[in-house]
């Protein structure tokens, strides 16, 4: 016998879990922007600054295309909402980004792994690509902090 009771139950489960990892991807982004705003303006340096702004533009890309997929598979726009506080000191702050950075990493390959779709697979692994480059910027800044 074949494991689920039809393949349409299948593949709508999986569709579900693909909105509910999208919500928590698009939420991620949107807490990240609104951090990495936060963090700039806490940089000691202009340098420092000008690097997480560039970074909070990734971040502004993956959010607009995540919610783009997100309409794309449900018609709807998503709501988005900050899911974690940003410390308000610079080295809290980027040390923080640096684990949500590559937890963010693996969770996006973990999607694009399991996506059936090549566009969706392919921007969450741009995606994952860039929230890699993203750590390694801010174990930079961090291990300079200490």
């Amino acid at each position: 016998m074949f494991p689920f009771t039809n393949y349409r139950d299948a593949l709508n489960r999986q569709a579900h879990t693909l909105v509910q990892d999208l919500e928590k991807a698009i939420n991620g982004e949107y807490s990240a922007i609104e951090c990495y705003a936060l963090l700039a303006n806490l940089a000691p340096h202009q340098k420092i600054r000008e690097q997480i702004l560039e970074i909070r533009e990734d971040e502004i890309k993956h959010y607009q295309q995540f919610v783009q997929v997100y309409r794309g598979l449900t018609g709807m726009p998503p709501h988005p909402k900050i899911i974690e506080g940003c410390p308000s000191v610079y080295v809290k702050g980027v040390e923080f980004a640096l684990e949500d950075e590559q937890k963010t990493v693996d969770f996006y390959m973990e999607i694009a792994d399991a996506a059936k779709d090549p566009f969706i697979r392919e921007v969450f692994r741009r995606a994952a690509a860039d929230e890699q480059n993203h750590a390694v910027w801010f174990l930079y800044y961090f291990s300079k902090a200490k």
